[in-house]
């Protein structure tokens, strides 16, 4: 009888131990805001979010995002017969324009606080 208890706890200890499942598109959406806030994230000329301050869950978030946005990049380029860096480089253009103040933008490769 002891033998199924251990097993209940060893099984116990793995699930405790397992790293937490990766969040989902519509969970970093609701996150970005806030990382952006905190100045984990910022937006960079070629269209797509960077970790600017590593923490929370600011890789995670800006993956998530940057594989959405590829796939519409991805999908406006071919619609539009025009390559998929134009269409980055446009989006990245208006992500910079669009930065609130005080959020960081990342301009000649360095961040820096717009």
């Amino acid at each position: 009888m002891r033998t199924p208890v251990r097993i209940f706890g060893l099984l116990l200890a793995l699930l405790l131990s397992a790293p937490v499942l990766a969040m989902n598109l519509n969970e970093a959406m609701s996150a970005l805001p806030a990382a952006k806030a905190a100045g984990l994230l910022g937006e960079q000329p070629d269209g797509y979010l960077g970790v600017v301050s590593p923490g929370g869950n600011a890789q995670e978030i800006a993956r998530q995002i940057n594989e959405a946005r590829r796939q519409e990049y991805q999908r406006l380029a071919r619609e539009n017969n025009i390559q998929l860096r134009d269409v980055e480089s446009m989006a990245g253009k208006k992500a910079l324009e669009k930065t609130t103040s005080g959020q960081y933008i990342m301009l000649n490769g360095v961040w820096m606080k717009k």
